[in-house]
């Protein structure tokens, strides 16, 4: 059993904390709904503390997605519990614990006083929400069905929230493993090496052809470090002023859909992507040819948008969407298949749903796999790296005290 801090909101529109001792967070939520309360904020004291002893720090923060996950499930849950739009924003703004997130919500509070809709404050926001968010916060506006919008938005940012959390704690791993792997071979070039170099210089005997070309390496490294470092960064700088234009976006994020086996991993989580994105908007009510436009722009791969734009024009001369969609050559067989029947049976917004949750599932199979597949790699090349530097230093020792090897 532990113990939990909780904000709730009650049926007469105010603010109630306490503790609460439960096994999980889901059974304090469960009884704070059995109470007749909206359960805002569950947290164990022991989080409560780190956080505010981080306040400082976050100061220096910017707002991440995460906040505004956060943010738009607690103004779900307000407006759930019967709150008017303006004083959800006013508590939101004092329950934030990121002070630059804080500011934010102050700001769309004073522009939705001032006369703005929701959606037009949200627009001026436009790092922290997207077209699709802007673009579905209106629909919800104009259909006067803000509270349920709201709350699929919720659903939908924390869903792609779990699976962007899944795939960095996937590749936390392989990223410990080459930064200590790394690390150590940076060290036996720039300090090993060098003194066994010496020793071998004083010799003045002949060394086999793979350690003089490992102390060739060494003494790059070593001496030249800052040169390297610069050759580098000027190729990633370019590499990035490359990417920033149309046509190397366009062949960046085609490249990244092609590659032999991580290409199948962006395909997937593209596809993944535009399915939830486009049931969402469809469920709420704004038309597929708006809706297309909307994910068009929203897209982050320009191989996709531009796909998605092209799709959009074959729209607007009538007949559905699958087949547009499948003359674009991008999206997979079965993802146009399902489409395809959704048209049929008159439930889109639905298939599009089962689509991304196909295509999410196949996602975390396929990073367990490119996973599985990394790390002996990983330590394959490593070792190779480390048996490599080791038989020349070995080959050398050999050769200048005439032992056979």
């Amino acid at each position: 059993m532990a113990h939990y801090t909780y904000k709730a909101a009650n049926k007469e529109g105010g603010i109630v904390d306490g503790t609460m001792e439960a096994r999980d967070e889901q059974v304090v939520v469960n009884r704070l709904q059995s109470l007749g309360l909206y359960p805002i904020k569950v947290e164990t004291p022991s989080a409560l503390d780190v956080q505010s002893g981080a306040e400082v720090g976050v100061y220096f923060k910017r707002v991440k997605s995460l906040d505004v996950t956060t943010f738009t499930r607690e103004l779900a849950t307000l407006l759930s519990a019967g709150f008017p739009l303006e004083r959800s924003l006013d508590t939101l703004s004092d329950l934030a614990e990121n002070p630059r997130m804080r500011e934010v919500i102050r700001e769309i509070l004073n522009e939705l006083r001032s006369g703005s809709s929701l959606s037009e404050c949200l627009a001026q926001h436009p790092r922290l929400f997207s077209n699709t968010y802007v673009n579905m916060v209106r629909a919800g506006e104009t259909g006067g069905f803000l509270e349920n919008v709201v709350e699929r938005l919720a659903g939908y940012m924390e869903n792609a929230q779990e699976v962007r959390e899944y795939i960095i704690s996937a590749m936390l791993y392989p990223i410990i493993l080459v930064t200590v792997g790394g690390a150590a071979v940076a060290i036996l070039l720039t300090m090993v090496i060098p003194r066994f170099a010496q020793i071998f210089a004083e010799q003045g005997r002949a060394l086999p052809a793979s350690t003089q070309v490992l102390i060739t390496l060494s003494v790059g490294v070593k001496d030249y470090w800052w040169l390297i470092a610069l050759c580098i960064t000027a190729v990633l700088l370019s590499i990035r002023a490359y990417r920033n234009t149309e046509q190397g976006s366009v062949w960046y994020d085609g490249t990244k859909i092609k590659l032999p086996v991580l290409g199948k991993f962006f395909l997937l989580n593209e596809t993944a992507r535009f399915a939830r994105t486009l049931g969402t908007l469809l469920a709420n009510g704004i038309p597929l040819y708006q809706s297309l436009l909307v994910v068009g722009d929203s897209v982050g791969n320009r191989v996709f948008a531009r796909a998605v734009r092209e799709a959009s024009e074959r729209l607007r001369e009538g007949g559905g969407i699958s087949e547009p969609l499948d003359k674009t050559g991008v999206f997979p067989p079965l993802f146009i298949r399902m489409v395809s029947v959704g048209e049929e049976t008159g439930n889109l917004e639905m298939m599009l749903y089962k689509a991304a949750d196909t295509y999410e599932k196949q996602v975390q199979t396929t990073v367990k796999r490119l996973i599985a597949l990394m790390e002996p790699t990983m330590i394959l090349i490593l070792g190779a790296i480390v048996g490599f530097i080791v038989l020349s230093m070995l080959l050398a020792i050999f050769s200048i005290n005439d032992i056979p090897f």
